[in-house]
C-alpha cells in the first residue's frame, strides 16, 4: 500500500506542477521524472514501490484495453485509409532499422579501430567478460521460465 501511496503523490505532484507553472509537459511524465529523481537520489527506496510495480508491469495490459476498444470506433476511417496507414507503418519501422543499424555499425567500427590496437583489448571489454563470467557463475544450476523450468 505504501507504494501505490507513493506512486500516486508523484503523479499529483506533477499533475499540480504542470498545472501551476504551465509546464509544456503532461503531468504524469512530470511526476515520472521527480519519481526517478528521488529514486536515484535515494530518497525513495526501490523496495518501497517494488512490488506495486511489479503489479502494474504484470497487468499492463488491462491499462491498454480502453485504448484498442476506442480504436473499433475509427474502423470505417482506418478502412478507408489502410494503405497509407499500413504503408507509414511499414516504411517508419524499416526506417528506424535501417538508422540503428547505421548507427550501430558505425559505433562498432570506431570502438573496434580504438580497442583493436595491438590487439590489447579495451577496459570495458575486460569488464564485460568478467561481470559475464560473475553472473553465469551466480546463475549456475538455476532455471528460468525462459529455461522451460520453473522458479
Amino acid at each position: 500500500m505504501l507504494g501505490l501511496a507513493i506512486l500516486l503523490a508523484f503523479n499529483l505532484i506533477g499533475i499540480g506542477l504542470q498545472t501551476s507553472l504551465h509546464i509544456p509537459l503532461p503531468g504524469n511524465v512530470i511526476g515520472l521524472i521527480l519519481f526517478t529523481i528521488a529514486l536515484f537520489t535515494k530518497l525513495i527506496k526501490l523496495e518501497w514501490v517494488e512490488q506495486t510495480a511489479n503489479w502494474f508491469t504484470g497487468h499492463m495490459m488491462l491499462f491498454f484495453l480502453p485504448f484498442v476498444v476506442g480504436t473499433m470506433a475509427f474502423f470505417p476511417l482506418i478502412g478507408a485509409n489502410w494503405l497509407s496507414i499500413g504503408a507509414g507503418v511499414i516504411g517508419s519501422t524499416v526506417l528506424v532499422l535501417v538508422v540503428t543499424g547505421f548507427v550501430t555499425s558505425k559505433l562498432q567500427r570506431g570502438a573496434g579501430t580504438d580497442a583493436g590496437a595491438g590487439g590489447k583489448r579495451s577496459r570495458r571489454d575486460e569488464l564485460v567478460q568478467k561481470l559475464d563470467g560473475e553472473m553465469r557463475s551466480a546463475t549456475a544450476g538455476r532455471t528460468t521460465p525462459l529455461d522451460g523450468g520453473m522458479s
